[in-house]
């Protein structure tokens, strides 16, 4: 499943109302961890069709980025039933964001 652009427009419908569990990666096209972390993210959303992975330029949707307190790039939300389970900040491997969920 490809990963989906989030804005404050469809973050109703495609995180806080999916009936699947959510990455949401917040980035920023400056941010050179964000790049180094986009491939993992990216696999992971290919690799695990039972998990939604969204992301959300922080520049474009500041709005979201300071209501999900975001304050540095990247940050990543485990989301579960409309309610973050788990954040973690910075590039993390595979297997840490698929921890995440659990």
């Amino acid at each position: 499943m490809p990963v989906q652009i989030i804005t404050k427009e469809n973050i109703a419908a495609e995180v806080m109302d999916s009936t699947k569990p959510v990455l949401l990666q917040f980035f920023a096209t400056w941010c050179g961890p964000c790049r180094m972390l986009t491939p993992v993210v990216e696999q992971v959303a290919d690799e695990n069709p039972d998990i939604k992975v969204g992301k959300i330029d922080i520049d474009e949707e500041p709005e979201l980025a300071s209501k999900f307190g975001v304050m540095s790039v990247p940050t990543l939300f485990a989301i579960k039933d409309g309610e973050i389970i788990s954040t973690e900040i910075g590039v993390r491997p595979k297997a840490a964001i698929l921890n995440m969920f659990k």
